[in-house]
C-alpha cells in the first residue's frame, strides 16, 4: 500500500475542485484509491509505504478528451497554415511512415503526455487510408489503397506499452470497400484492442469522419458500428473557418443518421450556429474543447458559454504535439480561460475551477470513463500528480485552486503516478522504452523526411 501524506489535496470529487490542506490519500496494492481525507490517517494505513509530499499539491492526472499521439515528432510544422494546409504538412508526411515508425512515434507521444501530467487520453489513430489533400472541405483525388491492419494496431500497442490509459479511436475508412468489408475491418481493430492490457486500454471508439466523407450515409454506418461493438464516437466537426457552409450542411447528415446523443462527442465544435448548439445540447451530445490547438491553427473560439448554459458536457483535449507543440495542460487551461474571457468580456464566464474540472473529471465524463479516472476518490485508479508551488516558488497561495491553474505548470510538476506507481520524476520517464523511443524518433523520422523530400 501507498500512503500519500502532508498534501494540498485536490480531489475534484463530485466535480468540485477544492483543496484539503494536510490531506492524505491511501492507495491499495492494486493501484486503486482506498480512501482520502485530512487529519489522522486510517488504521488500515499501518505498514504502508509513505510518500510525504511536504505540502505540495496532489491532484488528479489530466484527462485529454481529444488527442493524436503519433504526431510527437512533427512539432513546428505548418506554422503558416490553417487546418487543411497544416494537415498537408504533417499528415502528408506520415503517409510515408511504416507501422513500426508509427509505433515508436506513438510511444514517444504517449510518454510525452505522461511526462506533462496527462495520464488518460482519447486517442485518434492515424487511419489506414492515407491522407488526401482537402479541396472545398472534402478529400480530393483518387482513393489510395488502404495500409495494412498493423498500421493501426501498432499505434494501439504503443499506448499500452507506454502505460498510458486510453480509449483507442478507430477510423472506418468508409470510402473503401463494401459495407461488409468496412464493418469487418473495424471489428478486426476492436478485436486487437480487446487483447491489450485492460488496465490501460479503457475502451475503443469510432473515429467519426462525417466531416470529410462524400458518403451521405456515413453517419448510419458509424451508428451501426457503435451498436455492434458498444462503443462511443468522437468526430472532428465545425473545426475551421474553411468551407463553413459545407461543414454546417453535414450536421443534417449527423442528425438524420442517428448519431446525436450521449455517446457522441463533437471534437472542436467551433464554427457552430445557435441552432446547431441547441440541437446538440437537447440530444445530450457532448463536446471536446481544444483551446491551444484552436489558437495555433487560427480556427476560432468555441462558444463555451452557450454550450454550458444548455447543459452540454464539456471536456478538454491537448490535441497533439504537432499543433500545440508543448503538451502543457496548464497552458491549455489558461489559453481556454483567456480566450473565453476575451470573447465575452466577462471574467466570470470562465473561472479556473471550472476549467480544472473540464480538464480532469469533465473530460473523463465526456469519454465515459469517469468511473475509473478523472478525480481522486475511493474506487478509482490512483493516477495523480505531485505539483510543488515552491519549486520554483510561485509566492503565497492566496487562492490555491486559482494558483494551481493559473500559476503552476510543468516546471512545478515533480512526479506523475499511474495506479500508484511512479511513471515520471522531474521530467524523466521510468518506462524502459523511453530512451529507445527518443532514439528511434530522432533516427527514423529525419531519415524518412530526407528520403521523401519533406518538409515541403
Amino acid at each position: 500500500m501507498l500512503l500519500v501524506t502532508n498534501a494540498m489535496l485536490i480531489t475534484v470529487a463530485d466535480g468540485d475542485p477544492d483543496v484539503i490542506e494536510g490531506g492524505w490519500m491511501l492507495v491499495g496494492d492494486d493501484g486503486i484509491i482506498v480512501a482520502t481525507g485530512s487529519g489522522p490517517t486510517p488504521a488500515e494505513a499501518a505498514g504502508a509505504e509513505v510518500l510525504d509530499v511536504d505540502g505540495a499539491f496532489v491532484a488528479p492526472g489530466f484527462v485529454s478528451s481529444h488527442s493524436h499521439l503519433f504526431t510527437s515528432g512533427t512539432r513546428g510544422l505548418g506554422v503558416h497554415e490553417t487546418l487543411y494546409g497544416w494537415c498537408d504538412s504533417m499528415l502528408g508526411f506520415f503517409n510515408h511512415a511504416s507501422a513500426e515508425q508509427m509505433y515508436w512515434s506513438t510511444v514517444h507521444g504517449s510518454l510525452d503526455f505522461m511526462g506533462n501530467g496527462i495520464t488518460t487520453a482519447f486517442d485518434f489513430t492515424n487511419p489506414r487510408l492515407p491522407w488526401q489533400t482537402m479541396i472545398e472541405g472534402a478529400k480530393s483525388g483518387p482513393t489510395p489503397e488502404l495500409r495494412a491492419l498493423d498500421y493501426l494496431t501498432r499505434q494501439a500497442d504503443a499506448k499500452a506499452d507506454a502505460g498510458l490509459r486510453h480509449i483507442n479511436a478507430i477510423p472506418m475508412d468508409v470510402t473503401v470497400g463494401t459495407d461488409d468489408e468496412i464493418f469487418a475491418r473495424f471489428a478486426a481493430a476492436v478485436a486487437h484492442d480487446d487483447g491489450l492490457d485492460p488496465r490501460f486500454r479503457l475502451g475503443s471508439a469510432v473515429f467519426g469522419a462525417v466531416q470529410w466523407s462524400p458518403r451521405e450515409d456515413t453517419a448510419e454506418l458509424e451508428r451501426e458500428a457503435m451498436r455492434r461493438h458498444g462503443v462511443i464516437n468522437e468526430a472532428h466537426f465545425l473545426e475551421t473557418r474553411e468551407e463553413v457552409e459545407l461543414q454546417r450542411s453535414k450536421f443534417e447528415w449527423i442528425d438524420r443518421g442517428g448519431l446525436l446523443g450521449p455517446d457522441f462527442i463533437f471534437g472542436h465544435f467551433i464554427q457552430t450556429t445557435p441552432e446547431i448548439i441547441d440541437r446538440a445540447a437537447e440530444t445530450g451530445s457532448r463536446m471536446s474543447w481544444q483551446p491551444a490547438s484552436n489558437g495555433r491553427l487560427a480556427s476560432g473560439v468555441a462558444d463555451i458559454p452557450r454550450m454550458r448554459a444548455h447543459g452540454m458536457s464539456i471536456g478538454v483535449g491537448l490535441d497533439d504535439q504537432a499543433c500545440t507543440d508543448i503538451s502543457d495542460p496548464w497552458g491549455n487551461m489558461r489559453i481556454g480561460i483567456f480566450a473565453v474571457r476575451g470573447v465575452t468580456g466577462d471574467p466570470v464566464s470562465m473561472l479556473p475551477k471550472d476549467m480544472l474540472r473540464f480538464a480532469t473529471l469533465g473530460s473523463a465524463e465526456v469519454i465515459g470513463v469517469d468511473d475509473r479516472v478523472g478525480s481522486l476518490e475511493a474506487g478509482k485508479y490512483a493516477d495523480f500528480l505531485v505539483v510543488d508551488p515552491k519549486r520554483p516558488d510561485i509566492g503565497p497561495l492566496w487562492h490555491p485552486i486559482d494558483n494551481y491553474v493559473l500559476s503552476c505548470g510543468p516546471r512545478n510538476l515533480k512526479a506523475v503516478y499511474v495506479g500508484g506507481e511512479l511513471v515520471n520524476a522531474d521530467g524523466v520517464s521510468t518506462n524502459p522504452l523511453a530512451a529507445e523511443a527518443s532514439a528511434k524518433l530522432h533516427e527514423q523520422l529525419p531519415a524518412l523526411a530526407r528520403s521523401v523530400g519533406w518538409p515541403r
